[in-house]
């Protein structure tokens, strides 16, 4: 097979919390791998991660989409992907995938660094993506496995970082050379200052867009890793909800669609 990659899904939100709705992602998902095609998928974990925190006390911080990361909360997002990533794999197997995870950070397969701070908020162990090992992602597409990365990094000491999943999932698109991007969330897409619905973006009005008050909490970190994904090649990045899942994951539009320049 070739290891031309013109897939990167990142799967985030309250979707793999809902077994149905997941099901259905994971099942399309393999579906297109045992057609003949090798996609590279990213998962997040959040709201698992939210609900082991309070389980054990910790509180939960976030700041401006991204979760303020001290040691026993990193210790926590450490252990929940690495649950969330074999949980997947598992139910892409049965799928009929050749599915691996990959969850370890201290692996190398993405370098960071430390993130600055945000907005003058330290966000502790939290890395900012500064490398992927693509060759190891296409050995894999090569094997005809279907690479299930979890969103950890090597930080510039050897541990593990937390990082965005969906900067993660926006580095290895554009490592690997992705044609296309997708984000499957809990939002239909982007919206304006007025509310509106944006079906179709170019790189230019998402920055404006991210410079505005329409886009904050979680939705500024993904706006910006779909501008990263874009400057760096990814010719098409979608961000789709609940009502468009189907038809991005078929390979239409679906949500917001970015297109390059």
């Amino acid at each position: 097979m070739s290891a031309a990659v013109p897939l990167v899904i990142k799967l985030g939100g309250s979707l793999l919390e809902d077994e149905a709705a997941r099901a259905g992602v994971v099942s399309a998902i393999a579906g297109r791998w045992l057609a003949g095609e090798r996609p590279v998928l990213v998962h997040g974990g959040g709201k698992r991660i939210d609900a082991a925190l309070a389980a054990r006390g910790i509180a939960r911080r976030v700041h401006e989409g991204l979760r303020v990361t001290d040691r026993e909360t990193l210790e926590v997002v450490v252990a929940v992907l690495a649950d969330v990533n074999a949980g997947l794999v598992r139910e892409l197997r049965a799928g009929g995938a050749e599915a691996f995870g990959l969850s370890e950070a201290e692996g190398g397969l993405i370098e960071a660094d430390d993130h600055p701070p945000v907005g003058g908020v330290e966000v502790g162990f939290v890395g900012r993506v500064t490398g992927v090992a693509s060759d190891r992602l296409v050995g894999l597409l090569e094997r005809d496995s279907l690479p299930v990365l979890a969103p950890l990094a090597r930080g510039p000491n050897g541990g593990p970082l937390n990082v965005n999943a969906d900067a993660a999932a926006a580095a290895i698109a554009a490592a690997l050379g992705a044609r296309r991007l997708l984000f499957l969330t809990d939002v239909e897409g982007v919206a304006d200052e007025a509310g509106r619905f944006l079906e179709l973006l170019d790189p230019a009005s998402a920055q404006r867009l991210l410079e505005s008050p329409a886009v904050s909490g979680g939705m500024r970190p993904k706006l910006a890793a779909c501008l990263a994904a874009s400057g760096a090649g990814v010719r098409e990045v979608v961000i789709a909800g609940p009502a468009r899942r189907d038809d991005a994951l078929a390979g239409g539009r679906g949500g917001t669609c970015l297109v390059a320049a």
